[in-house]
């Protein structure tokens, strides 16, 4: 079974004590966009062509008292390999299986230390 192939970090995903001061910042320092609205998640993504942020309000956020990383996503090239490559070498996938966004599709997996990993389809989950 070939190795995986990672063309780059996809995406962070982040927890956030205010969503819309997050979102200025975000928008005042590197000019980032909304690109998605979460709203049913309390949270928004939002980056540019280059990077994307998904972030989530956290109602126990506490302003520099708690890391507020959630998981990491790697954009794989050939994630029809994915699934055989996790159950070849052990590794559970959460949820199952894939996950179906409107325009990808992502498979969860944890590191050794407890990291979730999102393991994604098409590069920043095909949006703009």
């Amino acid at each position: 079974m070939p190795k995986l192939k990672t063309s780059g970090i996809d995406h962070l995903n982040l927890e956030v004590a205010d969503l819309g001061e997050t979102m200025d910042f975000y928008k005042a320092l590197f000019d980032f966009d909304e690109l998605e609205d979460l709203a049913s998640d309390d949270g928004k993504i939002i980056g540019n062509e280059r990077v994307k942020l998904a972030i989530y309000h956290h109602e126990d956020f506490g302003r520099y008292k708690k890391k507020g990383f959630h998981h990491f996503g790697l954009h794989i090239e050939n994630f029809e390999a994915v699934k055989a490559r996790c159950d070849e070498l052990g590794v559970e996938i959460i949820y199952g299986d894939a996950v179906q966004w409107p325009a990808s599709k992502s498979i969860y997996i944890m590191d050794p230390n407890g990291y979730t990993i999102e393991l994604t389809e098409k590069w920043g989950g095909a949006l703009a």
